[in-house]
Order: C-alpha cells, then structure tokens, then sequence
C-alpha cells in the first residue's frame, strides 16, 4: 500500500520593502491600469540592504522549526534561481542559522522558477525511502530586472518554507506527473550579471508551450480530468499569466473559456503574489499559501499545479487537501509578513536597486535596514557574514 505523503507544513517570509506600483508609474508616467489590470500587479516587495536570499530563506524556515523541532529533518533542498555562490550552496547558511543538526545534507537546485517543484518531487522521493525523515524545502529569490526595463513592474522577493513528511496536514501530493523541457532561451541570467535577460512575448510563448506539453503528458500518464480540480496553482511571473495559461489550457482541451469559470478556477491563488510581485521559484507556493487561506474548505479536494521555469521546464502535478488543513494555516502570520512592510518612494527603490556588496574582499558592513530576525550584516575576505537577532 501506498503511503500518503506532501505538504505538512508551508510558512513564507517577504522584504522589508515594498514599492507600489503607483509610485512606479508616477515615476516612468505609464497609466496605472497597465499595471493593476495589465499584467495584474499593485506592489512589489523590495529587499533591504541587508537582505538576501539566506535571510529570507531563514525566516521562512524558522516558524516551521518553532512548530514541529529539528528532529526529523536530515534533508534541506534549497531551490532559487538567484543565487549567492558558485559553490555553496545557500542553504547551509541557512541550516546554520535556524539551528539545524550537522546530520543533515544540503544541496541547492537551479532551474528558473521550476526549481522549488524539483526540490519537492526530490523530498517526496527521500520520504518514500524512509518515512521516519522530514525534508525542509526552502525557494527563496529575489526578481530583479534593469531599471526603466520592461521587466521591472514584475519584480518581487520572497521565501517560500515546506516540511514534507508522511501524513501531510496540509496537502497530500499525488502521482503521477507531465513534465515537459524545450530549450528556449526566454529568460536567461548570465554568470556576468546581477540582473536577468527577458524577452517577454518568447517567455510567454514558451510558457503557453509547456502548458500543452505537460498536460499532454500528464493525461498520457493516467491523471486526474481537469473536472476533478477544485483550483489550479500556476506559477505567477505577474499574475495575469496565471489566467493566461489557464485559458490556454482550456482552449487545448475544448472547453469554454468563460471568465467566471476562470476566476473561481484562479482568482483565490494570486492575492499574495499580487502585492509581493514575482518571487520565482516561490510563486506557485505562494499560490497555494493564498488558495488555502482565503478558500472555505477545500478538504478533499483535488488541486492542480504547472511548475513553470523558464529555458524550459515545466511540471504537471496534483494535490489532494487534507482533512483538518485549516487548523495547520497560518493565515494571520501570512497577512503580517506582507502588511509589515514599509512603503518607499522611487529613489529609495531606485538606491536599494543599485546597492550590492563591494567585490574587493575588504571589510564592508551593510547598513542595518532589516527588522527581520536575521540579517546579512556584511563582507569580509568574500565572505559573507549573517546576524541572527
């Protein structure tokens, strides 16, 4: 017999920041409708100075830490597509901050905003091997884009914490999977530089393809009818590609493309990534973090989720809710995280944008901006060098 196992616990953590898109548009004199309603963004989280992809990764983490221990975890996937080092892999300066035992492996996943699912489907496989073990899952990113480019109204930051164990609270991950890779170069981030290379209609293109080819798969490999989901989750580079694919979807199969149906199907996975912009491999969890808190019940349930990453590959899969989730939500902690952050005007954005660590191997210390409980205080040596408060 089978074992259930998936998601029993999910936390996320955003910046300090947040710049609203109304301030963008002030600045650049787009109409605000080209955001709000356009790619369907209001604001988008900024990381501090003393922000990074390891600070938000630990705060993500700890509340995960603080509810279920250190005892089981002996994996951490970390999963992002903005990464610190070469060679290190992020997550162990995570694992070192939130208290994790040294009888642990950490590794780090790279592929675009796919990485996180990968690092999920690995954790389900290491369960399956020895139920007795938990695996934190952390995708964590910054977005970030040239200034007065296209892809800057996207931008956003977050982290996105998973503890996968047997008998999920939150919601059991089924077999089978559609996968699908196409080498496209849609977006793309060159080892020479800090901010990643778009273009748009070739990404959104190249998406809509990996919609057909991992559902064709995915159907090819006995799954689910799309009459038996409750919600899809897609991964969310501004939301409005969230509708987008779910209409091509539909059109693929035949049926009507009816708005209404669309937005029920939609509309409760893109409130965080709404406000938060885009955090790459943590989007589509993000998703989910929303559908759980503002649906009514879902117990039951099934979702379906498209893992997209650019380059490409993509994912099909679904998940069933478990019976009780809601006592296991962290709906308020959720609200906090984004209502926190503090509003800052366009220079300030335009300063925290172009603040990155001197790459001289000196000493540097970073101004203190965060309130988060951990920080990236500086660099020494090129080494960087994380505060616990």
């Amino acid at each position: 017999m089978s074992i259930s196992i998936g998601i029993h616990d999910l936390s996320f953590a955003t910046t300090e920041f947040v710049l609203p898109h109304t301030a963008l548009a002030e600045y650049n004199g787009t109409e605000i409708g080209k955001y709000h309603a356009g790619i369907g963004q209001e604001s988008m989280s900024v990381p501090a100075a003393d922000e990074d992809i390891v600070t938000l990764g630990a705060a993500a983490a700890a509340p995960i830490i603080a509810r279920h221990g250190t005892d089981r975890i002996r994996t951490v996937v970390f999963a992002t597509e903005s990464s610190i080092d070469q060679a290190k892999a992020g997550g162990i300066y995570v694992h070192s901050l939130i208290g994790l035992s040294s009888a642990t492996r950490v590794v780090e996943l790279k592929q675009a905003c796919y990485g996180a699912t990968a690092a999920l489907q690995f954790a389900i496989g290491l369960v399956q091997r020895d139920p007795a073990q938990q695996v934190l899952v952390i995708a964590s990113d910054v977005s970030k884009y040239e200034l007065d480019s296209p892809g800057e109204a996207t931008q956003g930051a977050a982290a996105v914490a998973m503890l996968v164990s047997v008998n999920p609270a939150l919601v059991r991950i089924e077999d089978p999977s559609g996968l699908f890779t196409a080498d496209v170069m849609d977006f793309w981030r060159p080892n020479y530089r800090d901010e990643a290379l778009v273009d748009g209609q070739e990404s959104i293109n190249a998406y809509l393809q990996a919609v057909e080819g991992t559902w064709k798969d995915y159907q090819e490999q006995g799954g689910r009818s799309m009459e038996e989901f409750a919600a899809f989750c897609y991964h969310q580079p501004f939301t409005k590609m969230a509708y987008k694919a779910h209409r091509h979807l539909l059109n693929f199969n035949g049926y009507d493309t009816d708005q209404s149906a669309i937005e029920a199907a939609l509309g409760q996975t893109t409130a965080y990534n709404r406000v938060i912009g885009n955090s790459y491999t943590a989007s589509i969890y993000l998703g989910l973090a929303a559908l759980l808190d503002q649906a009514d019940d879902l117990t039951g349930r099934s979702i379906g989720f498209l893992s997209y990453g650019s380059g490409s590959v993509a994912e099909f899969f679904a998940g069933t809710v478990v019976a009780g989730y809601q006592k296991h939500l962290r709906t308020e902690e959720n609200h906090e995280a984004i209502n926190r952050r503090k509003p800052v005007d366009y220079a300030d954005y335009r300063s925290l944008h172009q603040h990155k660590l001197p790459a001289d191997g000196g000493e540097h210390t970073n101004p203190a901006q965060t309130t988060g409980p951990y920080r990236l205080a500086g660099i020494g040596g090129h080494k960087r060098v994380y505060e616990k408060r």
